[in-house]
């Protein structure tokens, strides 16, 4: 009797709708723990919810029941509570294998209902304590303020001083704390020289002895970028004939900032003759200083090898780490280093400079998008750009897909015709455009699954455009909008989300290939030849 009275009944019957609604399907398959913390957190939510309407009625005087009634309804409310959230715990493994299904994965079975609710239950009572801790400091400090100012001041006061303290504290200590702990992690990874990446002894390799830019400096991706490409032998087996690719990467230890590492790319660059090659691509890594192998890979086969590309790191963290924690220096570097490439380009006679294009996956994508001002360029622009995945908060992204031509859908628009932008998957999308794709090119790879391109904050109060019908094929049809639950279960699939090759923000090199093909339209490709390089590329084993 006495924990019936320790929980709210319309929070706790608010809470169990939320918790019951997080186990319906989004857009990446969860594993158990991962949705016993949605769920968890979602029941936090809807007593949270509960409680302030309790609050609200009381406060409005608005006439209740009696006492007795009100006992009555408390454990109906509980009962109710347990019979919903365990009928809907006995459906979500069912529903949890529908979007495997679509991905292609085999089905889970075993005792997911039992760790979700355990999970669940053990976030919602540390979401619950840390509500509790927060309420008494608010009413200590409103008893301090009310001895010397009005009542009404002193509530409106402890309510922000708990806010303050209690942000301090998160920010200061916790957050702080952690991201001390996983800074000095990805440091000490970022520096790690594995015995098969050594130092290159070609002179006209980034990193060796002749070079402008030491191997110990590149960073553990740039090494891993510089290492592991692809030779000329290897892209004749496809091809027929070939050269080796040029690749260049400054790694965020070469100079102290961004505009010296900028010059240093650039110089390198013309050492090792980039610019001599028909095709130059810039890339921006993601915050890890990672180049996806099946981006770079995919291009260098289309182009026989006769391709250079260039790409710096501003971060060896983690994108959603990085995306906090240096926004602003990822985007200084990528404006720093389109500068100081596109500025030597654009300098050279037009019948004697490579084809230009950008690429950027994920953080790199909004970065790369954020490097040039299309005024800058407006009189000579560079040739195009290929960005997958791109963040929800990718500034162009968001004004295309808001303004797409009426009758194509959110997750595939189509922009004026497809005159310049185009967007694509793996179920095509690039031939789309009723327009001629013109001279200057930007396409669009992403998985209509991807939900760090359609995580939304505002799915918490309003219904995405990409859940409106058609759907995009990877997306369940038993995926429905809930208020605040929606916004949760997106923003887990989000951090915590793990999709396989080819679905959510897992882009396979297939996808590249056809990206790459539709966009730079190098001769010499039919669907024989593609396929055999996807194959190629699928099973791609660096020497």
């Amino acid at each position: 009797m006495r924990l019936a009275h320790y929980f709210s009944s319309a929070g706790l019957l608010v809470g169990t709708i939320f918790f019951a609604i997080s186990l319906t399907p989004s857009l990446i398959p969860r594993e158990g723990v991962v949705q016993g913390v949605i769920s968890g957190f979602s029941l936090a939510a809807g007593y949270a919810v509960g409680v302030f309407v309790a609050w609200l009625w009381g406060f409005l005087q608005i006439p209740s029941v009696g006492a007795r009634t009100q006992r009555l309804l408390r454990w109906v409310a509980i009962i109710f509570s347990l019979l919903l959230a365990l009928g809907f715990l006995l459906q979500a493994t069912k529903w949890q294998n529908s979007v495997r299904a679509l991905m292609e994965l085999e089905e889970v079975s075993g005792v997911r209902p039992l760790t979700i609710a355990v999970v669940a239950g053990l976030v919602f009572l540390l979401c619950l304590g840390i509500g509790k801790l927060f309420r008494r400091l608010f009413h200590f400090l409103s008893r301090k303020f009310e001895r010397r100012i009005p009542e009404r001041i002193a509530l409106f006061a402890g309510f922000v001083g708990a806010i303050a303290l209690f942000w301090a504290i998160f920010s200061e200590v916790v957050l702080t704390s952690a991201l001390r702990t996983v800074d000095g992690i990805y440091q000490r990874l970022d520096a790690k020289i594995v015995p098969e990446m050594k130092t290159p002894s070609d002179p006209m390799d980034p990193g060796s002895s002749a070079s402008l830019l030491r191997w110990q400096d590149m960073g553990h991706q740039g090494r891993r970028y510089l290492a592991l490409r692809p030779m000329a032998k290897d892209i004749a087996e496809v091809t027929g004939t070939a050269k080796d690719p040029i690749r260049v990467y400054v790694g965020l230890n070469a100079a102290d900032t961004p505009a010296k590492r900028a010059q240093l790319a650039l110089d390198e660059l013309k050492r090792v003759g980039g610019f001599d090659r028909p095709y130059l691509i810039l890339i921006t890594p993601t915050g890890t200083g990672w180049v996806d192998p099946g981006a770079i890979n995919s291009i260098e086969y289309l182009l026989g090898g006769d391709v250079a590309s260039v790409a710096g790191q501003y971060s060896y963290l983690p994108s959603p780490i990085a995306l906090m924690t240096q926004d602003a220096y990822g985007r200084e570097t990528a404006q720093a280093l389109f500068q100081s490439i596109y500025g030597y380009w654009s300098s050279m006679p037009k019948s004697a400079r490579p084809r230009l294009y950008l690429f950027g996956l994920s953080l790199g994508a909004l970065n790369s998008d954020r490097s040039f001002d299309f005024y800058d360029i407006i009189d000579d622009p560079f040739d195009g750009a290929l960005w997958a995945g791109p963040p929800f908060r990718s500034d162009t992204w968001r004004q295309v897909t808001a303004e797409r031509d009426k009758g194509s859908p959110a997750w595939l628009p189509q922009f004026r015709g497809g005159a310049v932008v185009r967007f694509g998957n793996h179920f095509g999308g690039y031939q789309k455009g009723k327009a001629k794709w013109g001279n200057f090119r930007l396409a669009y790879l992403q998985h209509g699954s991807d939900p760090i391109v359609f995580f939304d904050p505002g799915a918490a109060y309003r219904k995405p455009a990409w859940m409106e019908k058609p759907r995009a094929r990877d997306v369940s049809p038993d995926l429905q909008w809930y208020p605040i639950v929606t916004m949760l279960q997106l923003g887990m699939d989000m951090h915590a989300g793990i999709a396989p090759m080819g679905y959510g923000h897992s882009y396979a090199p297939a996808d590249y290939v056809h990206a790459w093909h539709q966009l730079v339209a190098p001769a010499g490709w039919d669907e024989e030849k593609l396929t055999l390089l996807n194959k190629k590329l699928l099973k791609w084993n660096p020497r």
